[in-house]
C-alpha cells in the first residue's frame, strides 16, 4: 500500500493547483487577512444602516411632496 501513497501523494502534489482552482478553496495567503477585512466590513455597517434610513426617510419626504402636488393639479 505504500506505493499507493506515494503514488497518490505525488499525483496530487501535481494537481494542487489545478486541484484549489477546480473546487474554488481558500489558500492561505486568501485567508491571512480574513479577519481584519472581516473587522473593516464589521464597522461599515452602522454607516450603511444609518444611510438607509436617511435615504428612506428622504423618499417618504419625497412620495408625500409628490401626493401633495397631485392633489393640486
Amino acid at each position: 500500500m505504500i506505493g499507493m501513497t506515494n503514488y497518490l501523494n505525488a499525483y496530487v502534489d501535481r494537481r494542487m493547483q489545478m486541484i484549489v482552482e477546480e473546487w474554488d478553496l481558500a489558500r492561505s495567503t486568501d485567508i491571512a487577512d480574513f479577519t481584519s477585512r472581516l473587522n473593516a466590513v464589521e464597522r461599515e455597517i452602522p454607516g450603511l444602516k444609518a444611510s438607509g434610513h436617511a435615504a428612506s426617510d428622504k423618499l417618504t419626504e419625497l412620495e408625500n411632496r409628490a401626493k401633495r402636488l397631485k392633489e393640486r393639479v
